[in-house]
C-alpha cells in the first residue's frame, strides 16, 4: 500500500467510519419529511456531507480525549491513537478542522441556527459526555444518547432553519434506542470497562438491574418508533416493519433478562444494529416512494 494511502486510512479510522453511515441514515428521511417533499439533490448531498463532517469531528475529538483509556481496552487498543499510528496533536488538529469545515458547510446551506446546532453537538459530545460524565456517572449512556441522536436535528435545522416535529420524533427514536444498545455491550465487556476506569451501569447497579432497564427502554421505544405513523407522515409499510422490528428487539431484551448470559447480550447488540438499520431503511424507502 502506498504511504499516502496508508496515512489517509489512518486518519479516516480516527473518525470511526463504521458509525458514520448510520448517522447519515438517520438524518436522511428528515430531508424528505420535514417540508413534505425532497429538496434538490445538491442540497441533500451537501447536508449529508456537512452532518458527516460534524460527526467525524466529534468522533475524532472523542478518540483524542480517550486515547489513554482506549489503550487499556481490548476492543479499542488497536485504534490509531493508542496504536501510535498518529500523533495526538495531529489528531486534535484534524478533528477541529473537520468540525470547522462541517459547520461552515451547514452554515452556508442552512444558516446560522444549523451551524450553531452543529457546534453545540460537538461540544456536548466532547465536554459533557466524554470529559465530564463518562468517567463519573453510570448514566453517561443516557446523556450521551442525545449526542448520538443529533443527525435528525441537524438535518431538520438545515432544511427548515429550525427544529420541528419530524426532527424531534426521529431524534427520539435514536435516543431511546441507544441506551439498551450500549448496555448490551457493557454487560459482556464489563471487566474491560472496569479496567479502563469507565463508570458503566452494570458495575454500579448490577447486571440484573441493568437488564431490567434494558427491557424498559426497548418497551418505551415501541410507541416512540411508531410516531411517524401515528402522526401521519408514513404509512402501513413502515408501520408493519416497525412492529415486527420492535417485536424482535423486545424479544432479545427478554432473552437477556431471562438467560443472563454474555451470549444473549451479544445477540441483543447485533439485533439492536439490525433494528435501527431496518427501521430507517424502511423509512427512507417509503419517503422515496411517496416522492415518486
Amino acid at each position: 500500500m502506498r504511504p499516502g494511502l496508508e496515512t489517509l486510512l489512518v486518519y479516516l479510522n480516527l473518525t470511526k467510519p463504521r458509525l458514520l453511515p448510520m448517522v447519515l441514515f438517520t438524518g436522511l428521511p428528515v430531508l424528505g419529511l420535514s417540508l413534505g417533499g425532497w429538496p434538490s439533490v445538491g442540497f441533500v448531498v451537501m447536508t449529508l456531507v456537512g452532518i458527516a463532517l460534524v460527526a467525524a469531528s466529534a468522533n475524532t475529538l472523542n478518540a483524542y480525549v480517550e486515547r489513554d483509556m482506549d489503550a487499556r481496552m481490548e476492543r479499542t487498543r488497536a485504534r490509531p491513537l493508542p496504536a501510535g499510528e498518529v500523533a495526538p496533536g495531529s489528531a486534535l488538529v484534524f478533528g477541529l478542522a473537520l468540525g470547522a469545515l462541517g459547520t461552515f458547510l451547514l452554515a452556508a446551506i442552512g444558516g446560522a441556527f444549523a451551524a450553531s446546532l452543529a457546534v453545540a453537538s460537538i461540544l456536548f459530545y466532547v465536554f459533557v459526555y466524554t470529559l465530564w460524565l463518562k468517567p463519573r456517572s453510570a448514566w453517561n449512556t443516557v446523556v450521551g444518547a442525545a449526542a448520538g441522536a443529533a443527525a435528525p436535528l441537524l438535518a431538520d435545522a438545515t432544511v427548515r432553519g429550525s427544529v420541528g416535529e419530524v426532527g424531534l420524533a426521529l431524534f427520539a427514536i435514536v435516543f431511546f434506542w441507544q441506551p439498551p444498545h450500549v448496555w448490551a455491550i457493557t454487560l459482556y465487556r464489563k471487566p474491560e470497562y472496569e479496567a479502563a476506569g469507565v463508570v458503566m451501569l452494570p458495575s454500579v447497579i448490577g447486571d440484573e438491574a441493568t437488564r431490567r432497564r434494558m427491557l424498559f427502554w426497548t418497551l418505551a421505544l415501541v410507541p416512540v418508533s411508531l410516531l411517524p405513523v401515528l402522526l401521519g407522515w408514513l404509512g402501513p409499510l413502515y408501520g408493519v416493519v416497525a412492529l415486527l422490528a420492535n417485536g424482535a428487539f423486545v424479544a432479545s431484551a427478554v432473552r437477556v433478562k431471562n438467560r443472563r448470559t454474555d451470549e444473549s447480550a451479544r445477540q441483543m447488540f447485533r439485533v439492536s444494529l439490525a433494528y435501527l438499520f431496518t427501521l430507517f431503511l424502511t423509512m427512507n424507502v417509503e419517503v422515496v416512494l411517496k416522492g415518486l
